[in-house]
């Protein structure tokens, strides 16, 4: 890749982190976030936001996602955040599709521009797999997403099948389908932590561990890890 996309690609990714460092910053005071009380008003703030203008938060959402996808931003953030604003079942769903379209964007970006590097650094790790992955390429990435990667970075995920030549169609649904459970999950533990932030005047730890909305997706988390690990183990 030449030098001067190179530069272009760094300025866009430090102008988007700039933006969005500059909104943190402008409508959100850092020192307050210890604040039981400032945290509530403000998250009542949010969520009555989001239902006087619910199709301009949820595009918004929905462009920020797939934004911060492309950037090789963390999932387990939105996750939660979406469960937390939209509630565990449209927040999975919101989640997932946002995802799913970011995650493919990325995809198709890098195979165009980055492949000859990540196939450099990645290839010779996972070669063994190569011929397996090729068999049935949109069932075995369907699991991979499943067990969460086994414990690979998400930007690594995202960007692992540009190695084995993954075809952009299988590519899209697997990912859509294969992020489902983890993301509910995950969709869920927001949603939980939502409820009681609204229905609580203070929080302890002991309140928090003894919710079930927060323990189950807790527990739920940590079985898909060990079926993470197994798998690893076996294929990874």
């Amino acid at each position: 890749m030449s030098k001067k996309l190179k530069l272009v690609f760094g300025c866009i990714y430090l102008l988007c982190l700039g933006v969005l460092l500059y909104f943190v910053f402008k409508y959100l005071d850092i020192t307050q976030l210890g604040n039981y009380d400032y945290i509530k008003s403000n998250s009542g703030t949010l969520i009555e936001f989001k239902e006087d203008n619910l199709i301009l938060f949820t595009l918004i959402f929905f462009i920020f996602t797939i934004i911060w996808i492309l950037l090789l931003g963390f999932g387990t953030p939105i996750a939660l955040t979406s469960g937390f604003i939209f509630g565990k079942w449209f927040g999975t769903i919101f989640s997932v599709l946002s995802f799913s379209v970011g995650c493919t964007l990325l995809y198709i970006l890098a195979s165009y521009y980055f492949k000859s590097l990540i196939k450099e650094n990645l290839e010779k790790r996972i070669h063994e797999y190569k011929v397996l992955f090729n068999k049935n390429e949109f069932f075995y990435y369907m699991i991979f997403r499943f067990v969460g990667g086994g414990g690979t970075p998400f930007a690594i995920q995202n960007i692992l099948p540009v190695v084995f030549n993954m075809r952009i169609k299988n590519y899209f649904y697997s990912t859509l389908l294969g992020l489902v459970p983890m993301v509910f999950i995950i969709n869920s533990l927001g949603a939980g932590i939502e409820n009681l932030i609204d229905t609580n005047n203070s929080l302890s730890i002991l309140t928090i561990t003894k919710a079930p909305e927060i323990y189950l997706p807790i527990m739920c988390f940590f079985l898909i890890m060990i079926l993470a690990y197994f798998v690893k183990k076996r294929f990874l």
